[in-house]
């Protein structure tokens, strides 16, 4: 069972940047593909950022592509969501997902495991 814990959300200024870190216990996740959602008040979950299990491809949504950056660290088990130019459509709940797929996926029902999520909060 893989357990997923996100941390590195709070309130910034329109403009600023986060890093939100997802860690991971359990078996490795080396051989998951990884991903980012989030969700905002009143609206549905909706797919950020997916990486595949090597790394070496990554999947942007439309609004989030250029300013974020997904990656993992496979030594220290961890994703990690590098967030700029953040605007105050980015406030949401974020969540990170393993998936037991290769490739990186935008779909939430290929992803196995969900962490309990982190808030992120723009100020305008």
């Amino acid at each position: 069972q893989v357990q997923l814990v996100e941390s590195g959300g709070g309130l910034v200024q329109a403009g600023g940047s986060l890093r939100l870190s997802c860690a991971a216990s359990g078996p490795t996740i080396s051989s998951f593909a990884m991903g980012w959602f989030r969700q905002a008040p009143g609206k549905e979950r909706e797919f950020v950022a997916t990486i595949s299990w090597g790394g070496g491809m990554t999947y942007y949504a439309h609004s989030v592509k250029g300013r974020f950056t997904i990656s993992r660290d496979i030594a220290k088990n961890t994703v990690y969501l590098q967030m700029n130019s953040l605007q105050s459509e980015d406030t949401a709940e974020y969540f990170c997902a393993a998936a037991r797929v290769p490739h990186g996926t935008i779909w939430q029902y290929d992803y196995n495991y969900w962490g309990q999520g982190t808030q992120v909060t723009v100020s305008s």
